[in-house]
């Protein structure tokens, strides 16, 4: 049988991955919300899904179909800003869905504790979008650690540019208290797949922490990483800007280069299957991660 599905937060960049993968699971996106109306990129997918603008109106339509028609959505996906994650999954929850959330889940450790209780006082699951753990280099990766050098630990140099331009920085995501900075809007999911990869942190330092970029040095049960993050362009290596490109990511492994920039296409959709399936990532798989950002945001390079 088919899942029923809403979606808050559908105008955002990241909104059609997951209504793709909704699609793409064979399931059924019945409602949706956002408070902007750019939202045509639904006709691909879902067209016939009702859509709201003013959150009351969304949640009074969960109500009456709850209540009139017996009709609970199976899951309510989550894309909105970072700050209102916590809030939008506790409205899932109370309405009778499981969430499914963008990164960062949160952005403070202590708001996981607070989303376990209300776990277990719904019944309902959490689940956060981690996908680079499903991407097939990385998962070699970490199989080649897993069995790789038991005495000494790796070296890792980490470098994400991802350059934007000015419209960032009067957005929310220019705002630290609504996105958490830049070390967890663009840095997140990085810092999950090293703890992932290389186990639990044991060292961590900030060497320089800005609105556009940050760099630090982190310490895992098998690796020792070096980590910068920018959106300046100009951070760009050369070569990379003479290709016309304007994001450049590389990771190196004891000097070796870890291939990683394709793949990434059908990642949500295998993000939803694992869901689907009751084997996606939950709170506590996002835990080491957000206290990784909250950790870099609140050292500021000290």
């Amino acid at each position: 049988m088919k899942k029923l599905f809403g979606l808050i937060g559908a105008s955002g960049y990241i909104a059609p991955r997951h209504m793709k993968a909704i699609k793409d699971t064979g399931n059924v996106l019945l409602n949706a919300y956002d408070k902007f109306d750019s939202v045509g990129v639904m006709d691909s997918y879902f067209p016939e899904a009702d859509f709201f603008t003013e959150f009351e109106r969304f949640d009074r339509h969960l109500e009456k179909l709850k209540y009139e028609s017996n009709t609970v959505l199976d899951y309510i996906a989550i894309c909105t800003p970072n700050y209102l994650h916590d809030a939008h999954i506790r409205m899932a929850l109370r309405s009778g869905s499981e969430a499914i959330c963008e990164k960062p889940l949160v952005l403070n450790p202590w708001n996981i504790d607070k989303l376990a209780s209300i776990e277990k006082l719904t019944g309902k699951r959490i689940w956060n979008i981690l996908q680079l753990r499903l991407h097939p280099s990385i998962v070699a990766l970490r199989e080649a650690v897993i069995n790789g050098k038991k005495d000494s630990k790796y070296d890792v140099k980490l470098d994400y540019i991802t350059s934007r331009g000015k419209w960032y920085g009067i957005s929310w995501k220019g705002d630290e208290n609504k996105s958490g900075g830049i070390a967890t809007n663009i840095g997140v999911h990085f810092f999950d797949m090293l703890g992932w990869v290389f186990g639990p942190l044991q060292e961590l330092k900030v060497h320089a922490h800005q609105s556009n970029k940050a760099s630090g040095f982190l310490e895992f049960e098998k690796a020792r990483v070096e980590w910068a993050l920018s959106i300046d362009y100009e951070d760009i290596p050369d070569p990379i800007k003479k290709e016309g490109k304007r994001t450049y990511r590389s990771i190196t492994v004891d000097g070796r280069e870890i291939e990683f920039s394709g793949g990434f296409t059908d990642l949500h959709t295998k993000s939803y299957e694992e869901i689907l399936a009751g084997n996606g990532f939950g709170i506590e798989e996002a835990r080491s991660s957000i206290e990784i950002v909250h950790e870099i945001r609140n050292r500021k390079g000290a």
